[in-house]
């Protein structure tokens, strides 16, 4: 493939305006007037992630970034809880995580205040991260009562390595047999088997 960008888009180069496009309709101040509250809400996309050593949190911020740049949307950083012990994470060199700054999500029924999500983790071994794995599983209540069907969800991936298995672990967060919600263009939904 040699130095190059292969299939992605230069930053260079800017897409051509189109003249033919008119430009969109100046917002009815009538409309505006009527709604008074529509105007003061904010969609909430809630990033909920798992980071051990702030990989993905750092991803998780840029995507924060990303979503609070849209007019009328807020993101919101969420933890999940850790499943591995103090001692543990000390052996592992793991850093101490600042839960002033992103809390810890309370629990996984507060995602039903959200009106989207984004989901990240690191990869292992070609799947995503146990306590990932465990936050959705205590879902399990929401995916009964139908809390999140059609509310828009989406994720993204890390690893160590180029080829460290984030093909691998977005296919599978897709096509998990057992899972009980699948992500989706739709959003979440009540998946198969």
């Amino acid at each position: 493939m040699g130095k190059g960008g292969g299939c992605v888009p230069s930053k260079k180069k800017r897409v051509p305006a189109v003249a033919s496009d008119p430009p969109p309709p100046p917002a009815s101040e009538s409309a505006a007037a009527a709604t008074p509250s529509a105007a003061s809400a904010k969609l909430r996309i809630f990033i909920v992630f798992y980071s051990m050593y702030g990989h993905v949190e750092g991803l998780a911020r840029r995507m924060k970034a990303g979503v609070d740049g849209i007019d009328g949307v807020e993101g919101v950083l969420y933890r999940v809880p850790e499943t591995l012990s103090a001692e543990v994470l000390e052996l592992m060199k793991a850093p101490e995580k600042d839960e002033v700054a992103i809390p810890v999500i309370p629990s996984a029924a507060e995602m039903v205040g959200a009106d989207g999500f984004l989901f990240g983790f690191p990869t292992r071994y070609g799947c995503m991260a146990a306590q990932m794995k465990a936050f959705f599983d205590s879902t399990g209540g929401l995916w009964k009562e139908q809390s999140l069907a059609g509310k828009p969800a989406g994720f993204f991936v890390s690893t160590g390595t180029q080829g460290g298995g984030q093909e691998t672990t977005a296919g599978g967060v897709n096509d998990n047999g057992g899972r009980k919600d699948r992500v989706d263009s739709g959003g979440c939904r009540r998946g198969g088997g």
